[in-house]
């Protein structure tokens, strides 16, 4: 069953014969345009703070300092009787949250699409990881397990949430504008996380002068993470609208029905899916990096928890400069070439991560701002590219395929970091072993044809990609 979106306005719409209400519609589609892209932006500003204080500073290593608390002699937990070396429960959770969202975000896309009916079930997916979110304020102790539950929770609903989310990028963007519009939405989200962590900071710094306890200072850094999110789902919610779907044949489908003819169909479609495989890869290794950085540094490099929000506070601020920076040279240079230049900076910067001495944050920050750097601008190219090679009507399902390459399949890294910890014990070889998936997905992207992979999926080729 194929399906297609009524355009924003139909051409001569409401002409009065002299060309002025053609002039008029048109100005009026291109503000009503420019007002969904900035509440689209605002999701990445509401849903970011989860990322960078939850997932990349505070959740790490409390709830491994959580575990370690309920641990045997031997230092391993046992959630559901399996033993598992309690360094390892945060990575294994993060691995456990992705698997959970692999099931539930293609229905959701195939369901988006079907029904044309998006902004739902944006809503239902960022409150729900925005009520998981908040619920961590009561981790402490020896609950582990409810801060692995919560974690799965949250993680999940927030991958769902990006598949929605990302999907209204072709709606509301033109060919030529798409590198600059996720650019945008990224730096938007880098500077929520920044904000968010600088008051993180303070209260974090000065939680005795507070009357808190350094655990209680964290759990409120947590919870305050979910409210952000929720308070902030508000603006893009009011902004984003809907588009009505025409159905031009078959008869309605479950959503399970539609997400198999959704798979049948990308075979249809092989230089986007090679595009997709190589993504898989190399963002498989930016998402460990940012889930598993404050283990690395809590751990390996016995750094304090000041040193690392510093660290990812740096991150944040040179990662809005890197996002607009790289979307400026893709105009240059097209998104291939740049996102091809990134993964080669992402690869010597593990490298470098491996030789780094501990207790020295110096050299902690100066891998933070090769991180910022070319983080931010990565994600945003990469998205903007894929939206190039996704058939018109079908933006929800392919960009479902997108989330589970960008947080659906990213399993296998936090589980490779994690085994390779429990086999060795070592967090400097687990880091390095990372190397690997920048390197792989480097070659397989170079070997995708961007401009033909355009042309198959039927969209028009902007002049530089």
């Amino acid at each position: 069953m194929s399906t297609r979106t009524t355009a924003e306005a139909e051409p001569g719409a409401g002409d009065d014969g002299d060309g002025s209400g053609a002039a008029d519609g048109g100005k009026a589609a291109a503000a009503a345009r420019r007002r969904e892209q900035h509440g689209w932006y605002f999701y990445d500003f509401a849903c970011s703070v989860y990322s960078t204080s939850v997932l990349t500073v505070f959740l790490g290593p409390y709830l491994t300092a959580v575990a370690k608390a309920a641990a045997d002699a031997h230092g391993y937990v046992h959630p559901l009787g399996i033993p598992v070396r309690a360094g390892s429960f945060f990575a294994y959770a993060v691995s456990a949250s992705v698997i959970v969202a692999v099931l539930i975000m293609p229905l959701a896309g195939a369901v988006a699409d079907r029904g044309g009916r998006k902004k739902p079930l944006l809503a239902a997916a960022a409150y729900t990881g925005a009520a998981a979110t908040t619920g961590m304020f009561f981790l402490g102790g020896d609950r582990y397990l409810l801060g692995g539950v919560l974690l799965i929770v949250a993680n999940a609903s927030l991958a769902v949430s990006m598949v929605l989310y990302n999907a209204y990028l072709p709606q509301i963007a033109g060919p030529d504008e798409r590198d600059t519009v996720s650019s945008r939405g990224w730096a938007f989200g880098y500077t929520s996380g920044a904000f968010v962590l600088v008051l993180n900071l303070v209260l974090f710094q000065g939680h005795d002068s507070f009357g808190l306890s350094e655990g209680a200072a964290v759990r409120i850094c947590l919870a305050s993470a979910g409210l952000w999110w929720g308070a902030f789902t508000i603006v893009p919610l009011r902004r984003l609208r809907d588009r009505k779907v025409v159905r031009e044949e078959g008869p309605a489908v479950s959503g399970w029905k539609q997400l198999i003819a959704t798979l049948k169909d990308m075979r249809r479609y092989p230089l986007t899916l090679s595009f997709l495989l190589a993504y898989l890869i190399y963002n498989d290794g930016v998402q460990t990096v940012i889930s598993q950085a404050s283990i690395y540094g809590s751990e390996e490099l016995e750094l304090e928890q000041s040193t690392l929000i510093v660290a990812v506070l740096l991150v944040q601020v040179l990662a809005v400069a890197g996002a607009l920076g790289m979307g400026r040279l893709a105009r240059v240079y097209g998104a291939k070439r740049t996102i091809l230049g990134s993964l080669a900076a992402w690869g010597l910067t593990l490298a470098a991560g491996y030789f780094l001495p501990a207790r020295t944050p110096v050299w902690f920050f100066a891998l933070a701002s090769m991180i910022g750097l070319v983080l931010g601008g990565s994600q945003a190219l990469s998205r903007s590219l894929f939206s190039h090679l996704v058939p018109a009507g079908k933006e929800a399902e392919y960009f479902s395929a997108y989330e589970m390459s960008d947080r659906g399949l990213s399993w296998v890294g936090p589980l490779v970091f994690g085994l390779t910890y429990q086999v060795t014990g070592s967090y400097r070889d687990a880091i390095i072993s990372l190397v690997v998936f920048f390197a792989l997905g480097f070659v397989l992207l170079a070997r995708v044809p961007v401009r033909r992979a355009v042309e198959a999926a039927g969209n028009p080729v902007p002049e530089r990609i």
